[in-house]
């Protein structure tokens, strides 16, 4: 685990909602010095930022928006898909939050970072998917894909999807439908699974993100492997 101050900064969004200190704590056992807050400051001074979520749409962009954190959310989404800022990882809601919106909650507006709606799981199909599932990497998610097993099993807890554009798209799953799992724009990476939740594979993808920040494959002083 790392100790504060060691490893690239990465600013955990805390809005004050669902768990966010497990991923927090999965990131610094992979090399990262994860700070979970809500000061503009230290976000702005973070090699990367981090958008967990997890709960309703709608809440979610709620809660954002009342931690004051909605424009500089959007903001650093924006950069990092636009090629030019810091890399940026969302997380299950955190991801679903980066499109236009969601039929969860259709008076919410998303950050509209991404194109596409987030859509309810087929009806012929037990909602939540509550399980481990199987990844399909497209040519996109080749980063992301990076050391991970075939096949790689991930975890996943969700009802709704997002109908991403398919440039953006960086792996599938089957689950009634081809489940958009994982999207990748510029330095934006976003997991509709829970990389945290995820066991070996998981730690291997938010290790692989670490990674990106420290340029020589170095984190915290010690060779990622």
């Amino acid at each position: 685990m790392t100790a504060p101050g060691e490893g690239p900064l990465v600013a955990v969004l805390d809005y004050g909602i669902g768990n966010l200190r497990s991923a927090q704590k999965a990131l610094q056992k992979v090399g990262a010095d994860a700070r979970l807050t809500a000061d503009h400051g230290l976000i702005a001074d973070a090699a990367a930022v981090v958008l967990p979520g997890v709960g309703s749409f709608g809440r979610c962009m709620e809660a954002l928006g009342a931690a004051g954190l909605h424009d500089i959310a959007s903001e650093a989404a924006s950069a990092a898909a636009a090629g030019e800022g810091r890399p940026f990882l969302g997380v299950c809601v955190g991801m679903q939050m980066l499109f236009d919106g969601s039929d969860e909650s259709p008076e919410a507006s998303g950050l509209g970072v991404l194109p596409g709606r987030v859509r309810l799981l087929p009806d012929d199909v037990k909602r939540p998917q509550m399980q481990w599932n199987v990844l399909r990497w497209t040519g996109a998610g080749a980063p992301m894909a990076k050391g991970q097993p075939d096949p790689c099993w991930v975890y996943f807890v969700h009802s709704y999807w997002a109908e991403a554009a398919p440039g953006d798209i960086a792996a599938t799953c089957d689950y009634g439908t081809d489940v958009t799992a994982a999207v990748a724009r510029g330095t934006l990476w976003a997991t509709q699974f829970h990389p945290e939740k995820s066991a070996h594979n998981g730690l291997g993808l938010l290790q692989t993100f670490v990674s990106t920040l420290s340029g020589a494959g170095q984190v915290g002083g010690r060779t990622l492997r």
